[in-house]
């Protein structure tokens, strides 16, 4: 079963920030393969969103890791997936917290 996505806010604003990052510190290169590992990965969470692990802190709560500095936290039910923030790994937990 195909599920519609939806971004919250926050994760609009995150990926945008980390777009331009990637273009003015990286490269269009660098860029373009980060989205179509983010492309790659919210196709698999469609059709399997039960396939990644559950948050043991907040029920409901997945990851899936984009790359070794980017993960992405959803929820989900039998006709949604909701992308709540793309986490740049390298950061203090307690903004995850923030974004959840």
């Amino acid at each position: 079963m195909s599920r519609k996505i939806i971004i919250s806010q926050i994760a609009e604003k995150r990926l945008e920030f980390l777009f331009s990052y990637l273009l003015e510190e990286w490269s269009y290169k660098v860029k373009s393969d980060f989205i179509k590992k983010l492309d790659k990965n919210i196709e698999f969470i469609k059709c399997q969103p039960e396939s990644f692990p559950e948050s043991d802190k907040q029920n409901g709560l997945r990851k899936c890791v984009i790359t070794k500095h980017s993960t992405l936290y959803y929820e989900f039910n039998d006709n949604e997936i909701h992308i709540l923030t793309i986490f740049d790994t390298r950061q203090d937990l307690k903004k995850l917290k923030k974004d959840l």
